[in-house]
Order: structure tokens, then C-alpha cells, then sequence
């Protein structure tokens, strides 16, 4: 892993000391001290990653080496086939979905596909979706529905992109017409929020079923950053702003907004993404038995009372 957090410095310096030590190896028996260190290290490990902030999680999930949408594409389905392009302006890269199996069921998927280098990012704009990326999934969706397929998307961007072409080609229209069509699409959804889900621009593939939150994700309608910018004029108050808007998967869990939290291993996803492969394979594939098992009106219906009971509140008269 080469690229290290602030907070995990301190289990890098044990590592390169272990490193140092075998080094010396063949001169000196350090086997033992070796072993120590290693204890050592995964202890602090397992400390460190058991009290995150929630501005430190969002720093996981904004980690360059963790999977993404094509990752788990190539490694947790059996196969994939991508198709491109919304019929109407042209493909966008930071939106990807297509055709895949997963055991025993076909199913349609859409994800927000970032890049791993700069050339890669400026490819996929980031993982902005323009309103083209949006009315690719429409079309994706609707193929799900006419072919009866169930459809999985995966979450991770740091919002729809905000460039005045964007505006002028409707990108507000087309976040909103998604919601519409997934409200009312009569298939499951499986939504699995993997990394950053910001604003619209997460929410515009987001509608669904089940919502499933990988431990180290976050979801919310701002950003720290923006939040703080916008509430103290300075981004250096981002981690406030993180603790205030509760977007981290527990939080979320506990306010109703997502079904379930996907476990990642020690140290996110990143640090073993061949255990997080199989974990998130063999969560959709339980999700997928238990949805497709639900007759389509009461799924669609379920859907509806799902977001319906989202964000209700009533006023309780003050006592005398």
C-alpha cells in the first residue's frame, strides 16, 4: 500500500521496522523480536481502525487504491458485458453499466467509475457524472424492466459534475427523472453505497430496495468540505462538519437511510480487496434471494413506503 493516511503513521513506523529488522535476517535471530512487532502492529491496527472518526472514514473512502465500481465488476461477478452511450448525446465514462451474472441470476448494473492516475480521472471526470451518465442508466434500467432482471448499483462519487455544459443539458432533469423511473421500475434494486456518496449526484442512481453501506463509505447531501465552507466561510473546520452531519454508515443505520452496513476488512477495503470481493458477492447474492422471492406490486410498494417514512417528524406540544 503506498499511498498512508495521517492517522495511519504510526503502524507504517512499525512496519518499516519490521522491515529493517528482516533485513538483518541473515546476520542476526530476530525472529523473535520480529513476531513481536507484528503482534504489536495488529493490535494497533485493530485500535486505531475500532475509533474512526467520521471525517477519518471519509478519508477511507476517498482512498485511491480502494475498489471500485469495475473492481468489483471483474471480481465478485461471474461476467460482465459493458454497453455504452445514452441514444441521445453521447457515453459518459464516469458512469458505467451493462449486462452481468452474479451465481445464478442475471441482473443490469450501474456504478460511478473513478479514475486510479490522472489520466484515468480526467477520463472518468472524477467520477462526475454528467447528464448523459444519468440518462445511460435510465436506459440501463428500463432494459432491466423490459427483460424482468434485477439491478444492482453501485455508489461512489463526489457529486454530479457542476460545469455550466452540464446545466445546459440538464442535469438537474435528468438526476430527478432517474428517481422517478427507479421509484416506479418494477424489479429489485440493490444500492451499495462504496466509497463517496455525495449529494444528487449519488441519489440519481440511488433509489432502491435495499441499501447496503460498506463500513468505511459515506452518504450525504454535502461534503464536509462545502459544508464547512459554507457554514464558517473556511474549509478548516471539514471535521466538525463531518461529526454534525452523521454520514457515516452506522449513523446512517441508525437513522433508517440504509438497510445494511457491509463489513471491510481491517484497514478498509483497499487493504484486502480479495475478502471484500467475496464479501460483497456473497451479500448480493443473499439480498438477491430474498428480493426476487417478493411479488413485484408489494416490492414496488414497499419501495414507496420505504422513502415515504424517510425524514417524517411531528411536533410535540411543550409541557405547561
Amino acid at each position: 500500500m503506498s499511498y498512508i493516511l495521517d492517522f495511519e503513521k504510526p503502524i507504517q513506523e512499525l512496519e518499516k521496522k519490521v522491515a529493517e529488522m528482516r533485513s538483518l535476517a541473515g546476520t542476526l535471530d530476530l525472529n523473535d523480536q520480529i513476531a513481536d512487532l507484528e503482534r504489536r502492529i495488529e493490535e494497533l491496527r485493530a485500535e486505531i481502525y475500532a475509533n474512526l472518526t467520521r471525517w477519518q472514514r471519509v478519508q477511507l473512502a476517498r482512498h485511491p487504491e480502494r475498489p471500485y465500481t469495475l473492481d468489483y465488476l471483474g471480481n465478485s461477478f461471474d461476467e460482465f458485458v459493458e454497453l455504452h452511450g445514452d441514444r441521445c448525446y453521447r457515453d459518459d465514462p464516469a458512469v458505467v453499466g451493462g449486462l452481468a451474472r452474479i451465481g445464478e441470476y442475471k441482473v443490469v448494473v450501474v456504478g460511478h467509475q473513478k479514475g486510479r492516475d490522472t489520466k484515468s480521472n480526467l477520463y472518468r471526470n472524477f467520477g462526475m457524472p454528467n447528464p448523459e451518465g444519468y440518462r445511460k442508466a435510465a436506459r440501463l434500467f428500463a432494459l432491466a424492466e423490459k427483460f424482468s432482471r434485477p439491478v444492482i448499483t453501485f455508489l461512489d462519487t463526489p457529486g454530479a459534475f457542476p460545469g455550466i455544459e452540464a446545466e445546459e443539458r440538464g442535469q438537474a432533469e435528468a438526476i430527478a427523472r432517474n428517481l422517478f423511473i427507479m421509484a416506479k421500475l418494477r424489479v429489485p434494486i440493490i444500492v451499495v453505497i462504496i466509497g463517496e456518496g455525495a449529494s444528487g449526484g449519488a441519489l440519481g442512481i440511488g433509489v432502491g430496495d435495499r441499501i447496503l453501506m460498506l463500513e468505511n463509505a459515506w452518504y450525504s447531501v454535502i461534503a464536509p468540505e462545502s459544508c464547512s465552507s459554507i457554514l464558517w466561510r473556511s474549509w478548516d473546520y471539514k471535521e466538525q462538519a463531518a461529526e454534525a452531519l452523521q454520514l457515516c454508515a452506522q449513523d446512517l443505520l441508525r437513522h433508517g437511510i440504509v438497510d445494511r452496513v457491509i463489513q471491510e476488512p481491517i484497514g478498509g477495503a483497499h487493504r484486502d480487496p480479495t475478502t471484500m470481493f467475496t464479501t460483497m458477492r456473497n451479500v448480493l447474492l443473499e439480498e438477491l434471494s430474498v428480493l426476487t422471492s417478493v411479488p413485484v406490486d408489494a416490492l414496488v410498494a414497499q419501495r414507496h413506503q420505504k422513502f415515504a417514512r424517510m425524514g417524517v417528524w411531528e411536533e410535540v406540544p411543550l409541557q405547561q
